[in-house]
């Protein structure tokens, strides 16, 4: 075989035998094989030529062939193709239909039917809202009996001053006590061993409370404004008093106390929701909670300032006085 007649066969150019009149389909085969690609089309540039003698030694009559294609660069678009008789249509016709469908990689275009189906499905039921068990109200501290309120303080995490405690402070004495003393938050000692009022301040506590014939944990319940230290004994911001009053409130209202004295200043300010001084809140009556409330200084101060002492005792009977009135004359 000639090497341009391999060639041709290769390219899908090698001549075959035809009717008389279907010349004009070799043409059309030579047209859309120069339109291929730029790297194919020089190939059939070069063998352009050898075609058409092909062509020729096929037989066809001279009357019947088609006239030669034009050659064009590859930019440039084939001339139009003469029309195809009715054997060549019946024959082209599969490959027609074939090119006529969509090409199988390509999806077909939306449409709003296709998104019909998402409104007869129904929304997804997600676990948690089977039978989820109802979680416990933020405000149900109110309800809390002794044993559930003393456990709701040891694991508090109202805020951030349980990051840095030891230990919860919650409170020690007689849970039906007429006397009720609250003081502002626990110190070291109190952090340490969980209990307020301890060392040396603790001390000088019981010995007031022995002057007026009372003692710890005999119908005195001792407690704090904040159940957690403050680092470095700073005194509690105002969030921290208002996360941690809840706890106060629940303890004066399981207690039911006759009276409440407040140690130090900032107990009382706490109480009373006030910004006065000692000096201008000793001496008269208060509330808190309906419960009447008598001010007077921490122990803590008093080590440290004896000559208050005497207008700490005064603050003393006042409490005892109001006491007394209150349970109806009883000492």
């Amino acid at each position: 075989m000639a090497l341009d007649e391999y060639a041709l066969e290769e390219l899908g150019l090698a001549p075959r035998w035809v009717r008389k009149g279907a010349a004009a389909a070799v043409g059309s085969v030579a047209v859309e094989a120069v339109s291929v690609g730029t790297a194919v089309a020089s190939h059939v540039t070069e063998v352009a030529p050898s075609a058409e003698a092909a062509v020729a030694r096929a037989g066809v009559p001279p009357q019947a062939e088609a006239p030669a294609p034009t050659r064009t660069s590859p930019r440039e678009p084939a001339a139009a193709a003469p029309q195809p008789t009715s054997s060549e249509a019946r024959r082209a016709a599969p490959s027609e239909a074939k090119r006529a469908q969509p090409d199988a990689d390509e999806p077909p275009p939306f449409t709003e039917d296709d998104f019909a189906w998402f409104d007869s499905v129904a929304e997804p039921v997600l676990p948690q809202d089977i039978d989820a068990p109802a979680r416990a109200p933020r405000d149900d501290i109110p309800t809390l009996d002794w044993d559930a309120l003393a456990e709701r303080v040891k694991s508090c995490e109202r805020c951030r001053l349980c990051e840095k405690r030891t230990n919860t402070v919650f409170g020690v004495g007689d849970r039906e006590a007429d006397w009720m003393l609250i003081g502002e938050a626990p110190g070291e000692n109190e952090d340490r061993q969980g209990e307020p009022f301890v060392g040396q301040a603790g001390k000088l506590l019981d010995n007031m409370l022995h002057a007026l014939t009372l003692a710890r944990g005999e119908n005195v319940y001792i407690a704090n404004v904040i159940k957690c230290r403050p680092p470095g004994n700073r005194n509690p911001e105002p969030d921290e008093v208002a996360r941690c009053e809840p706890y106060l409130q629940r303890q004066v209202a399981l207690v039911k106390p006759k009276i409440i004295v407040a140690l130090g200043r900032f107990a009382a300010q706490s109480l009373l929701k006030t910004e006065g001084s000692i000096a201008s809140l000793r001496g008269r009556v208060h509330e808190y909670e309906g419960v009447p409330v008598i001010v007077t200084y921490h122990p803590a101060y008093l080590l440290r300032s004896l000559h208050d002492k005497s207008k700490a005792w005064a603050d003393l009977c006042l409490a005892r006085d109001t006491w007394r009135k209150a349970a109806g004359g009883e000492s």
